[in-house]
């Protein structure tokens, strides 16, 4: 798909990386991407990946706009308190990228919805909030072969990891699994606001990478950031 000379212009200092130039630009272009979650870390990814020139964005989400929102979700502001968060989010995404295409679901996916969203895309991103979403969107990127970049925030600590489901290559689950049955919330423990915006800009980096296929992603390691003392660790994750 061609650029035209204004997104040439617009995209000219993407343009002069030599991983991406105009055959990536015109990659990104053609791309669609699933964001599942309008929230921090949603809003963070969604504005990097759209004003990267992603061609296609579908945004999901079940959920409106509250006060105790805006500290961390950059998207959405206080004229959109009890606006769904798809709605107000893509409002946004237009005004900082009128030359992508944005589609807004607002309601909760079942498996068979949730199958044809993913069906359609070439990376899905993880920026939900509950491990039953999580699993959802590990079990069925696996089963349509689509990469899945996954990040969680929570205090001053966040965590990303990306999931290709190519062969000898880790599951979500091989994460989760050391969490245990009962994930903590932001709602019960609180998020610093900066942190989801770490993890997300670093998701919406992810997911172009995977999209081009270029650098090394974190297929196969996890990070996990800690805000508070800036030190980053990595753990590989068993097959």
């Amino acid at each position: 798909m061609e650029l035209t000379l204004e997104e040439e212009k617009r995209y000219v200092r993407q343009i002069h990386l030599k991983a991406i130039d105009f055959e990536g630009q015109e990659r990104l272009k053609s791309s669609r991407m699933l964001i599942v979650g309008l929230g921090g870390l949603g809003c963070a990814a969604a504005q990097y990946l759209a004003t990267a020139g992603v061609g296609h964005l579908t945004l999901l989400d079940f959920d409106t706009v509250s006060l105790s929102n805006l500290q961390r979700q950059v998207l959405h502001d206080d004229s959109r308190l009890g606006m769904e968060k798809v709605r107000s989010a893509e409002q946004s995404l237009r005004k900082l990228n009128p030359h992508i295409h944005l589609t807004s679901i607002h309601q909760h996916a079942d498996d068979a919805l949730m199958q044809k969203l993913i069906s359609e895309v070439d990376v899905v991103l993880d920026c939900s909030d509950n491990l039953t979403t999580r699993n959802q969107l590990d079990k069925l990127c696996q089963q349509c072969k689509v990469p899945l970049v996954s990040g969680a925030a929570i205090r001053m600590e966040g965590l990303i990891s990306t999931f290709t489901y190519e062969e000898n290559t880790p599951t979500y689950h091989s994460l989760s699994q050391f969490f245990g049955e009962v994930g903590q919330s932001c709602v019960e423990t609180g998020v610093l606001a900066p942190i989801v915006g770490i993890i997300g800009s670093m998701q919406a980096l992810e997911a172009i990478k995977v999209c081009l296929k270029i650098g090394k992603t974190l297929c196969g390691r996890v990070l996990l950031i800690d805000g508070l003392s800036m030190t980053i660790r990595e753990m590989q994750l068993p097959v």
